[in-house]
């Protein structure tokens, strides 16, 4: 049975029924395209600002660097880094706010801030991670990855990509279905770059309508500027690969990506209204 295309958490609803633009805020020194631009709270605020006036419905704050190679930070940290800017979020604009993490400690002081997502990029494997996110009553974006952040890109190997990636999740998201998390606050997103190669990336992009594992669960797609584009298209600075993360976003519309996670967010909500005027007039 066809699940319903309303995203609630926290008190907070979001309809889904037309696809959606979550805009990332990375709040770190070193993300792999933006990092330092906004690690400071007011430039933060006003990068979000942006991107909410631009169409952004949903913000995703990231307090570590989950690019190739990158290190782990400490809680503390990233409690620093984030909390802050939460808070400010949820108590100035009227946005869904998403929480890139892995760490039940951030996360929990997220929601007490006001947060309604959790991202994350290991698909609540840590510890009381799957609880956590039953009792905060968030909702959760579930993502695949081969091997971890430091190590991922070396050696990424599978024999079946599509069919592994859908098992995974599939698992994810039942275990988060026993652990009393709704199938309608459950996210999927296939872990575009994250132990992936680029023939493997496309694959799941082609792919992607069957990630819902039928109409089970909401699907996002997030590949804005990541390599993948960089290998189509011959951009080697990521942030120039805007036409080819947009045109990659437009597609994940048409394969019912139901959010596409993004930096550029005034380009891609223009290419989501054709987008949907196609659709008026299908």
């Amino acid at each position: 049975m066809p699940r319903t295309s309303i995203l609630t958490a926290r008190g907070r609803s979001l309809d889904l029924s037309s696809p959606k633009i979550m805009g990332i805020l990375n709040v770190t020194p070193d993300s792999f395209s933006d990092g330092g631009k906004f690690n400071h709270y007011d430039a933060a605020l006003r990068h979000a600002e942006d991107m909410i006036q631009a169409g952004a419905a949903i913000i995703d704050v990231g307090g570590e660097s989950t690019r190739p190679g990158a290190d782990p930070v400490s809680v503390e940290q990233e409690l620093e880094r984030v909390v802050p800017v939460v808070a400010a979020l949820t108590q100035n604009f009227d946005v869904m706010v998403s929480v890139d993490t892995s760490s039940p400690e951030v996360m929990t002081a997220c929601a007490a801030a006001g947060a309604h997502i959790w991202n994350d990029i290991r698909a609540l494997q840590r510890p009381d991670a799957l609880q956590t996110a039953a009792e905060l009553e968030v909702a959760v974006c579930l993502m695949h990855m081969q091997g971890d952040p430091k190590t991922m890109q070396l050696k990424p190997s599978y024999h079946d990509v599509v069919a592994e990636v859908k098992a995974f999740l599939a698992e994810r998201a039942h275990a988060c279905e026993a652990a009393g998390i709704p199938a309608e606050r459950i996210i999927l997103d296939p872990g575009f770059g994250f132990g992936k190669s680029v023939a493997d990336n496309y694959l799941l992009l082609n792919h992607l309508s069957e990630l819902s594992l039928d109409d089970q669960y909401f699907v996002l797609s997030a590949l804005s500027r990541k390599t993948m584009i960089g290998a189509a298209t011959g951009q080697q600075v990521a942030a120039e690969r805007v036409v080819g993360s947009v045109t990659a976003a437009f597609f994940s519309f048409e394969q019912h990506a139901q959010i596409v996670r993004v930096h550029d967010v005034k380009e891609t909500n223009e290419a989501l209204q054709i987008y949907l005027k196609l659709r008026e007039y299908a």
